[in-house]
């Protein structure tokens, strides 16, 4: 009987497990792709998020467990953004936007699938509304987020965590 191959995850631990400490790159991010084929981008993210290996920005993504967590990724992808900008690499820019645009696109989905308690929806509607302000204009997205937390906070909401899935 043939022995069967270890899982991505399984073989994503092995790796992790025999490289440096530093950061998880975007090159390194798609040689995994390659290395761990078939595998799908989100899932890879998934799995490194949940290996608690340092990530840049770029692998990272945009992560939707908080509303500190939501500003943290956001604002990251914001300095890789301006980076960019200034370094006249519109791939990088565009790519940045890419993240954005499938976080947001996700969040939405969730809401219309109409599962959601109306904590979650409010939650989901207030992460939306976050991305869409980055979307619209990144390099301002860090003074909005730091007004809207104040708001929030002096709405006594101090910072309302994402509530758990049913």
């Amino acid at each position: 009987m043939a022995s069967r191959r270890p899982s991505a995850k399984a073989r994503l631990a092995e790796y992790l497990g025999g490289r440096g400490a530093g950061l998880v790159t975007l090159d390194e991010f798609e040689a995994l792709l390659a290395r761990l084929a078939p595998v799908s981008p989100s899932y890879l993210r998934a799995l490194l998020r949940q290996s608690g290996a340092p990530l840049c920005p770029l692998v990272e993504g945009v992560r939707q467990e908080s509303l500190h967590e939501l500003g943290r990724t956001l604002e990251a992808l914001e300095a890789v953004y301006r980076q960019a900008r200034q370094a006249g690499d519109a791939e990088r820019q565009r790519l940045c936007r890419r993240l954005v645009i499938e976080a947001k696109d996700h969040a939405r989905w969730a809401l219309r699938r109409g599962k959601l308690t109306p904590e979650q929806a409010a939650w989901r509607r207030e992460a939306i509304q976050w991305m869409l302000v980055w979307l619209e204009n990144p390099e301002a997205f860090p003074v909005w987020a730091a007004l809207r937390r104040r708001r929030l906070e002096g709405a006594a909401e101090a910072e309302p965590e994402r509530p758990a899935r049913r």
